[in-house]
């Protein structure tokens, strides 16, 4: 093994699990990158999300051959040889929604390069041709989260590689571990450690220090966050690991980088999984050294009776156009064209058609472009005819016979495919044939577990004594806070930690969801709850309905709130100036509130 380390209590090797893909797109070398830079045990890729599985299913639609993470084939064509000369294992959700496909492809691609690794893959998670049966509503794609134990089979029974559709991600590390120290499901306190260490490195390189709200503390630290390398989670038989990465590699991992993604994409301090749900709230981080986060404590309880099923739709299609519109009179010039073009589409109009303008910076400017505003039109339609072409040359025919100046950004265009839906159901595990195909072909049903436990909220904890007095000043949140946010289906999290005990109290006190629907007025209407993680210094923010109707389909910038956590630290509000970092120049706390330019500027420009 390549850890060596030999656990105190059982004299099991560690197991080294290192993960090189955290989404469908992530870094290509990122594979080459873990075998080569140094050991690893096991490596896993995380290629699914809702939005994903999206893509994935039209994929299929086109072509019913395809469905799976094709890049896979790329970095194994590549990589299969230090795969067989080290010994690594690999397992990966690549197969998405065809993984004996990808079994297949990966099988005569290994043959062709004149290797024979062991293939098994793992299915039954795809619901879709029982989607009226369980009431599930004609979706594009229906797959029940499966858990770790097929993925162990695979291993038990010599895979070198494993190959699944949709699991769980933190399946992907769970299932090599229950092999190598031989769990059962009944020990929930390792399956809850495995699974906490699975959540951090899931998403690769955010747990060495990419998308870290705090990135200032690492730089001035020394650390290279332009490449950060990709994660490690040391795992022992008691399910506690150090999460780490390779020495020389970009990025670094402190217990602020691992907090950040323990908060991620979660809703309360159950975090409820197909083997086990983790007790969030028992996690303890502790720094070992550079680089090194031990996480351990960690309770884990029996998993609900349901598995969460992702359901993923398409709304329509889509098509948009952009007017420009210079100098005087922009607002009579829009609504002009505005009328002009739900004249001429009368006969055809789209179910859905909108008109946006943002006005010039300067309708005076000394440049054409300060002078410049834009009319976006955008229409929608279940039909791709009513929104395709036809749509953007009924608007190029009002150029010589629209405003003054009358100019478009781009020609006509297709129409494509519009937002996805994501959402959940619910189905009980026995419903669903969790299956594994081992490589000898031989077919092994994993039956659910014996033991389960309705999913309750956990009660929040008594809150830490309250913050003391002093001066205060008011200055972007995000210089005493960090925070990650992300989607689930039409909800969003929003996860905030503080540096240290001090801000941890200002954070239990005052970070109230009243307070979060006054900084982020789009969530006054919505509900929200706020689940406490003393042990993290931290908090989660479940918004539920922030993303309605679903990922990838909320209009704005954000369609998956991952701009929502930077969004709060960016809000201006008072601030003890106890928390507020020092400049380097040695002045008094409170006369500037950070040595940070940029963050001082936000500051002056709250209080000019």
């Amino acid at each position: 093994m390549a850890g060596v380390t030999l656990d105190s209590m059982t004299d099991t090797p560690s197991l080294w699990i290192g993960n090189a893909s955290g989404f469908y797109g992530d870094r290509l070398g990122a594979v080459h990158e873990m075998l080569t830079e140094g050991p690893v045990d096991v490596l896993t890729g995380d290629y699914l999300a809702e939005l994903t599985m999206a893509i994935l299913g039209r994929d299929q639609l086109a072509d019913p051959s395809r469905g799976y993470a094709r890049t896979f084939l790329r970095q194994m064509r590549d990589s299969l040889g230090l795969i067989a000369e080290r010994r690594v294992k690999v397992v990966t959700n690549a197969g998405g929604l065809n993984p004996q496909g990808l079994a297949d492809r990966l099988t005569e691609l290994a043959e062709s390069l004149g290797f024979e690794p062991r293939i098994a893959y793992v299915t039954g998670d795809d619901l879709l041709h029982r989607a009226e049966e369980l009431g599930l509503d004609g979706p594009l794609t229906a797959n029940a989260y499966l858990g770790a134990f097929g993925i162990a089979a695979c291993l038990d029974a010599g895979a070198d590689i494993v190959v699944t559709g949709r699991v769980t991600d933190a399946s992907l590390t769970v299932g090599p571990a229950i092999s190598h120290f031989g769990w059962t499901r009944e020990d929930l306190d390792a399956l809850a450690g495995a699974t906490a260490a699975g959540h951090v490195i899931e998403c690769g390189a955010q747990a060495t220090g990419g998308n870290y709200a705090l990135a200032d503390d690492l730089l001035r630290e020394g650390h290279d966050l332009d490449r950060p390398g990709f994660p490690l989670a040391e795992l022992r038989a008691d399910g506690s690991a150090v999460i780490t990465k390779h020495p020389g590699t970009g990025g670094a991992v402190t217990t602020g980088t691992v907090t950040a993604q323990l908060v991620y994409e979660i809703a309360g301090a159950r975090y409820p999984g197909p083997d086990v749900t983790t007790r969030l709230d028992t996690v303890r981080l502790d720094r070992e050294g550079p680089d090194r986060v031990r996480l351990s404590g960690v309770r884990g309880e029996a998993p609900p009776p349901d598995l969460k099923v992702g359901l993923t739709g398409l709304t329509g299609f889509r098509n948009e156009v952009d007017l420009l519109i210079t100098g005087l009179d922009a607002r009579d010039k829009a609504a002009r064209a505005e009328r002009q073009l739900r004249a001429a589409l009368s006969r055809r109009r789209p179910e859905d058609l909108g008109f946006e303008f943002v006005p010039a910076a300067d309708p005076h400017g000394d440049t054409q472009e300060a002078a410049t505003a834009r009319l976006r039109v955008t229409a929608r339609d279940h039909d791709p005819a009513v929104v395709g072409r036809a749509f953007g040359a009924a608007a190029v025919e009002l150029a010589l016979s629209g405003y003054a100046g009358f100019h478009l950004t781009a020609p006509p265009r297709d129409a494509r495919p519009d937002g996805v839906v994501a959402s959940h159901a619910f189905v009980p595990a026995a419903e669903v044939e969790h299956t594994a195909i081992l490589p000898d072909g031989e077919r092994l049903v994993i039956p659910p577990p014996r033991t389960t436990r309705v999913l309750e909220e956990v009660p929040e904890p008594p809150l830490p004594p309250p913050p003391p007095g002093g001066p205060q000043r008011r200055a972007p949140l995000g210089l005493v806070l960090g925070a990650r946010s992300g989607d689930k289906g039409a909800d969003a999290n929003l996860g905030v930690w503080a540096r240290d005990d001090d801000g941890w109290r200002w954070l239990a006190h005052r970070l109230t969801v009243d307070l979060l629907r006054e900084l982020l007025p789009e969530t006054a209407g919505l509900r929200v709850t706020r689940h406490l993680l003393p042990r993290l210094r931290a908090a989660n923010f479940w918004i539920e309905g922030l993303l309605a109707p679903g990922t990838a389909r909320r209009e704005g910038p954000d369609p998956q709130a991952k701009g929502l956590g930077e969004w709060l630290r960016a809000r201006v509000l008072p601030l003890p100036v106890s928390l507020l970092p020092v400049p380097a120049s040695g002045a008094a706390p409170g006369d500037t509130p950070s040595a940070d330019p940029a963050a001082t500027s936000a500051v002056r420009e709250a209080h000019p």
